[in-house]
């Protein structure tokens, strides 16, 4: 089960570098720079607010995963 948790921290890390690269490509700059009010506040939104918890929550669960931080046998009990 460990080793299922390590390699879900993989995915995870490369979902949150998917997330951020797509998020920025697709919705972040096309809206930021389409010139229309209504597109530059979505794009804001999703730059700016959306993309860093998204992305850092994927990355941080996935570091956590690598690390053992999430094993069976806690080392503190």
């Amino acid at each position: 089960m460990n080793l299922i948790k390590k390699l879900l921290g993989i995915i995870w890390l490369a979902l949150g570098v998917a997330v951020g690269y797509f998020g920025i490509t697709i919705l972040g700059i096309p809206k930021l720079s389409s010139g229309k009010q209504d597109d530059f506040v979505f794009g804001a939104i999703i730059c700016f607010i959306l993309l860093p918890i998204v992305v850092g929550g994927l990355l941080v669960f996935g570091k956590y995963a690598l690390q053992g931080e999430y094993d069976t046998a806690n080392k503190g009990n």
